[in-house]
Parts: C-alpha cells; structure tokens; sequence
C-alpha cells in the first residue's frame, strides 16, 4: 500500500486552459479520500494525473516513495475503476476479473485464487462463469472492482464509479464499496459529483472549485465548519441558507439584522465562541449561515431568536421530514464562489432574480406533522447557536 502525495500540482492545456491551481494534498496510506466538487472543478483532472493519464505541468506527485510524473501508467502499480463498466463481453466474470493478470504472465493457478478471494469478497462467487450482459448493473460494477482487487495495486482510483446506476443500487453500492476499502485497507481516491456519496463515505473529502482546493476535511467537519462560502452552500442536502445581514453590538450582547433590519436576533455565545471574529464587525456587513434542520417553532425558542410573519412558499412532506420554504427580504449572497456551488443554471438564474427583488427564499428541515398551509404567515424561529458567519467580501469565516 501507498501514500499519494500532491506537491504544488498544476495542470495547463494546450490552449492554456489551466485545469488544476497548486494543488498540495496527501492521501495517507490505507485512507480513503474523495476529491468533490461542481462540473469541471478538475476532480477527474486531478485523478487521472496520478493514473498517468494525464501529464503534470508542474509540481510533483508521489505514490508510495516514488515520484511518477514521469512514469507510464503500467509502472505506477495503481488500479483504476471507470464510470462505465469497460467489460468484456465475450468473456465470463472470472476472465474478466483475471485478463490484466494473464497479461502479467501471473501463473494460472495463482489468477484462480486471486479471482476466488475477489469474488468471496464481492459476493461474485456464484456468478463467475456468466458473462457480462447476464449480471445486473450493480453486479457489474462490482466485476470492474474485482477486476482492480486481483492486483493488489498500491492504490485504488475510481472515477464517478456509481453514476450509471439507480438511486436504490447506488446507495446499496456506496456502503459496499466503503466496506470493502475498509477490509482490503487499500489507499483510494474518489471522484463524485454527488456531495452524498462523498459524506457517506470518505475518511476526509476534498472539496474543489475551479481547479482550486477549498477545504479537506472529515466529512462532519466539512459540514458543522466550513472555511468559506463555497463550502458551506456545496455541502449540505438542501443547502445552507445563506444571507447578508448586519452585527450590532449593544448592552454586552451581540444581534444580527436580518430582512434589511426589520428582523433582529440574538447571537448565542456559543456562535461566537465558535467564530471570535464576528463581533469585530460591529455596524457592518457579514454572510450568515442558517442550516434548514436549525429553525424551529416559534415557542421553543427564546423571543429574541424568532423570525416574525414568514409567508409559507411550498411544504414539502417527505415522510422522515418536513421541508419549510418562506420568503424572506434578506439579500442573497450572489457572488462567484456561490456561482460555483450551485451547480444548476436555473437555480442560479433564480437566486440572481431574488437578490435583485431584495430577498430570497430559505429553507427549513422540520419533523413531519402538522404542515403549515402555503400563502400562511407564520413565525419561525431559530437556534442562533447553530448560525455560521462569513466575511461577506472574501467569504472565508470569521472563525
């Protein structure tokens, strides 16, 4: 096994495109790492440098206690798992799985064992002798990783693996792919686009925007602490709300101005135990941050912490919970990093439209029971506790 190590990693094209920005991260041996972001971030670009798929234009990569920019593919003794299949048709599972090892000259009776134990680990077993076109989806997933297990490489690498599945096998399918990195204690690099399958996942998740990393965490730190704005309006299912409001500072106590002024809460000193620096901002502009599963009734929350007279957009009853949408006359944050963690034109568009109306639409996560009816005013509150805070010119928080 072997670390993966980034050293000021740049990638320019031809046509001087440059797809990757100084790119510093290491992978740990036997880690699981899950490199995330919007369409053409340079995730995949990233991956497939270390493949040796494509060329480095600066910096250095190691795999274990090599330095491979300039090795070929074969000779960095990695696997790789596309997002389609690649498998042969004509060929049954177990010669799928053992073909790179035949190609190696691997003795016969040593690609027998080595197909066995991948297809015991896979649950493939049974399935050896029928070919391709007989097995579902997720079985042939689970034959293209098996086909990367009986090498035994240094280092796994998958690219959106899961994307040509359904919603039910690619769940299925992400806690079989974490249990068997867990087992095997392989080094693997993940690429998705799906910030879910990157949370359930991963060891850490690095978090990129347009050829820059923003962020690599655990998965529950990206979430409860986000370094910028990016960050927080990429992670998260639905995402963070965020808004401009104004710190004021009276009576020892620290407020914020929401609605253009005419909403004002109370920060809870644990907010600001955790971000020191937005009290320094006295009178001025900062971006919050308000998860949806932070709002609450009204009535269990102190009175300084309720969101007065929300006119109810749309409920959504989605059994396990309740999703809440209000309008709000705070000012969305419309800048570039958000441009690029909302990774949809039209809801782009959309909350372009809002800022220019003055205000925007949040949304809240409420247990299911008792839906408010849409066009209803109604008070909202929430757990300033949990509020998030911003620079709102260079978006990185104010921790």
């Amino acid at each position: 096994m072997a670390k993966v190590v980034f050293e000021d990693v740049n990638k320019i094209y031809p046509d001087g495109t440059q797809a990757v920005f100084d790119l510093n991260l290491e992978v740990e041996d036997e880690e699981f790492v899950i490199l995330v972001g919007p369409s053409g971030c340079g995730k995949s670009t990233a991956l497939r440098m270390v493949a040796g798929l494509e060329d480095i234009t600066s910096g250095k990569l190691t795999i274990g206690d090599r330095v491979v920019n300039d090795l070929t593919p074969k000779e960095r003794d990695i696997a790789m798992v596309f997002q389609s299949y690649a498998l042969y048709p004509h060929m049954s599972v177990a010669d799928n799985m053992g073909f790179a090892l035949k190609l190696a000259k691997v003795p016969k009776e040593e690609i027998e064992e080595r197909v066995g134990k991948a297809a015991d680990i896979l649950g493939l077993t049974e399935y050896l002798e029928r070919k391709p076109k007989a097995l579902s989806g997720g079985q042939r997933q689970r034959v293209a990783m098996g086909r990367a297990i009986v090498r035994s490489p240094q280092a796994f690498l998958m690219d959106e693996p899961l994307s040509n599945l359904d919603a039910k096998l690619r769940v299925q399918m992400r806690a079989e792919i974490a249990a068997i990195q867990d087992r095997l204690g392989v080094t693997t690099v993940y690429v998705t686009h799906d910030q879910v399958e990157a949370m359930t996942m991963g060891d850490r998740v690095a978090v990129l925007k347009a050829g820059h990393l923003m962020q690599v965490d655990a998965p529950q730190t990206l979430y409860d602490s986000p370094d910028n704005l990016f960050v927080a309006g990429f992670i998260g299912s639905p995402s963070m709300n965020l808004a401009e409001a104004t710190v004021r500072k009276r009576d020892g106590q620290v407020f914020v101005e929401l609605d253009g002024g005419s909403t004002t809460m109370r920060v809870d000193e644990r907010a600001l135990d955790k971000y020191p620096h937005a009290a320094d901002h006295d009178g001025g502009q900062v971006a919050v941050g308000m998860r949806p599963e932070h709002f609450a009734l009204a009535e269990d929350v102190g009175p300084d912490q309720v969101w007065n007279g929300r006119e109810i957009t749309l409920v959504e009853m989605l059994g396990a919970e309740m999703l809440v949408h209000f309008k709000t006359q705070s000012p969305p944050i419309v800048s570039d990093d958000m441009r690029e963690a909302i990774d949809d034109e039209e809801a782009f568009e959309d909350l372009k439209r809002q800022a220019a109306s003055g205000g925007q639409t949040f949304t809240a996560r409420f247990a299911p029971g008792n839906p408010p009816k849409v066009g209803e005013n109604k008070d909202l509150g929430f757990r300033t506790e949990h509020l998030h805070f911003f620079d709102h010119e260079t978006g990185k928080t104010l921790r």
